[in-house]
């Protein structure tokens, strides 16, 4: 019976043995995961990073184009309303002229007028 008791122990040493040899080697490669992983994060960490510093510059040059094109087109709207004011002269004076050589016409003008084989009828 002692010597059955001393196989039993003798089994249950070897098994514990083995058993934390196991969780040694799983501990082991964990730690190896766990490593890559910080690794990893940490690569990320720098790409954000810099595409942090990258969308900064684009932003701050997006606005100086704007501010840009702001103060041109500030700069063009006052040209734009001299133009239409121009228009509007010339559409009044244009009107004006029309009006003039249609009082100056008497109503039942008729001409003929040949010119190289045209002929242009005005009434």
């Amino acid at each position: 019976m002692k010597m059955f008791i001393k196989l039993s122990v003798a089994s249950v040493s070897g098994a514990v043995v083995y058993l934390i040899y196991n969780v040694n080697q799983t501990l082991s490669k964990g730690m190896g995961t766990l490593e890559e992983t910080n690794k990893t994060l940490e690569e990320v960490r720098n790409a954000v990073h810099g595409l942090t510093q990258e969308s900064k510059q684009l932003i701050h040059s997006a606005n100086q184009i704007t501010a840009d094109v702001k103060g041109k087109m500030e700069n063009v709207d006052p040209l734009l309303g001299s133009a239409q004011d121009v228009g509007e002269i010339i559409h009044n004076v244009t009107n004006s002229m029309k009006e003039a050589s249609l009082e100056d016409r008497p109503k039942d003008l008729s001409t003929r007028t040949e010119a190289e084989g045209v002929q242009i009828i005005i009434k």
